[in-house]
């Protein structure tokens, strides 16, 4: 018999750390070879650690929801050892003396310990992160964080918890992570630059009392039922203020990534005024071109063309005559990116979303935008994306028609300018001008709608740059080769 240690990979260029969400195996499991033992996530992309080896696995070293650095041992797994040895096999945890001594308490008891006397959390150290302010580690409540209107990784809450930072003032710092997570650095760099201010006073204190006589008989009177009604109904877990809940309503917490997604599109929205232009393209040449070459291609490279390497080919061309639209906004100063990296918004299976990026858009050609689409594809719908997948987009294209939708007003991709969406292809009739004079005839038509943050793209570049769009769909080489 031998022991492994199962270090957390490498994530990606950038990512130092991860936080354990979920252990998938516990003490005494069978782990097949490229078995996933746990799920992480990271500032950028949520992911699975699949296990190198076959084998028990004999010891958990960290905990869910712990923060442990990229090459860390998070495990320990025994190999030599066959699946027939079943995990009932494994010898049972040892009872100390205390626990045996121990006796064992009324569940009233119990109860009212736990009340007086919460368990403490973790208080591991984070090397470079307690001495911020000179003082001594803190370490974060979690109770404190119940009410937070977006995801925070264990080392952030730690963060600000020595900061003296609360949820109200960490709710309002921009994140640069994925969806728009508070990663460490951002909020490192706000305590570097956070304006002194005065301690906030606890609102109990700011209230201004009432006149005994109003408070007595409000200790003295005991609640209605119809007072207590809302209450219980919201303990577990608890709706906003003014939402009333009937009988039948169902209470579905958000999991992570939708938290995420909701607080980026929020901010997305408070921080760029949105404007919407839209465009109708005839798009039959390429309809037809796509039908006529495709089941060669698909033959030859083993692998689909859809129709979004082509919607990503003709933005590229269209970024390349108006730059501008590939900018980002920082303060007062605009940021001209240099590559045309291409965000590529793709449903998951579960409803989410997650908007992976074909860096340097540019350089490719129509095969190459293809391969690089259906691979990108491909992992995200499986879980298989990498952190620096999801980082550095400078434009986003959003398939709305996927969906059956003819058009869309997407929501910028923030710290980016724009999105393009692109709706259903659709059979219309359609005037055509001809050298004999104008024709109906039935056509495929589709809409396509560019959303841009009005601060520093005004309609005339918005406009125009959708329509540069179209105009390089609708002129499509019939006699393309691919």
């Amino acid at each position: 018999m031998s022991k492994h240690q199962l270090l957390l990979p490498k994530m990606g260029e950038s990512v130092a750390e991860a936080t354990i969400i979920k252990w998938l195996k516990k003490p005494g499991d069978y782990i097949e070879a490229d078995e996933a033992v746990m799920e992480i996530a990271t500032d950028k992309v949520d992911s699975e650690v699949p296990s190198p080896v076959s084998g028990r696995l004999l010891e958990q070293l960290c905990k869910e929801d712990d923060v442990v650095q990229v090459g860390a041992v998070i495990a320990i797994i025994e190999t030599d050892v066959t699946a027939s040895a079943t995990p009932q096999s494994a010898p049972p945890p040892a009872i100390t003396p205390q626990q045996q001594a121990a006796p064992q308490s009324p569940p009233v008891q119990q109860a009212a310990a736990t009340q007086a006397a919460p368990e403490p959390q973790q208080t591991q150290a984070i090397p470079g992160v307690d001495q911020l302010s000179n003082r001594p580690p803190v370490q974060y409540n979690e109770a404190a964080f119940k009410n937070a209107s977006r995801f925070y990784s264990p080392l952030v809450k730690h963060i600000a918890t020595q900061e003296g930072i609360g949820i109200a003032e960490l709710d309002q710092i921009p994140g640069s992570g994925m969806e728009g997570r508070l990663t460490k650095d951002d909020l490192l760099t706000y305590v570097k630059n956070r304006p002194a201010k005065q301690p906030e006073t606890p609102p109990q204190q700011t209230a201004p009392p009432q006149p005994a006589a109003q408070q007595a008989p409000a200790q003295s009177q005991p609640a209605s039922p119809r007072q207590e009604a809302p209450k219980q109904a919201t303990d577990a877990p608890k709706t906003k203020p003014g939402i009333s809940l009937s009988n039948g309503d169902e209470i579905i917490e958000m999991d992570r990534m939708r938290r995420l997604i909701a607080d980026h599109m929020v901010m997305s929205k408070h921080t760029s005024p949105h404007v919407t232009s839209f465009v109708e393209a005839d798009v039959t040449g390429l309809v037809m071109w796509r039908e006529k070459i495709k089941a060669a291609f698909e033959k030859r490279e083993g692998e689909k063309i859809t129709f979004t390497p082509i919607f990503i080919e003709a933005v590229v061309k269209a970024i390349k005559d108006m730059p501008m639209i590939n900018v980002a906004v920082s303060g007062t100063q605009i940021i001209k990116r240099a590559a045309i990296n291409i965000s590529m918004a793709t449903a998951l299976p579960n409803g989410n979303l997650i908007v992976p990026v074909i860096k340097k858009a540019d350089e490719l050609n129509l095969l190459g935008l293809t391969k690089a689409v259906n691979d990108l594809a491909t992992r995200a719908r499986t879980g298989k994306l990498q952190p620096d997948d999801v980082k550095d987009g400078t434009f986003t294209l959003t398939n709305v028609g996927s969906f059956g939708n003819v058009m869309g007003t997407p929501i910028i991709n923030q710290p980016q300018v724009a999105i393009l969406a692109v709706g259903a292809i659709k059979k219309k009739p359609a005037v055509i001008e001809t050298a004999e004079g104008d024709v109906i005839a039935i056509r495929h038509m589709m809409y396509l709608s560019l959303s841009y943050d009005h601060r520093v793209v005004d309609g005339s570049l918005g406009g125009s740059f959708v329509r540069r769009v179209a105009d390089y769909l609708e002129d499509w080489d019939m006699n393309r080769d691919l």
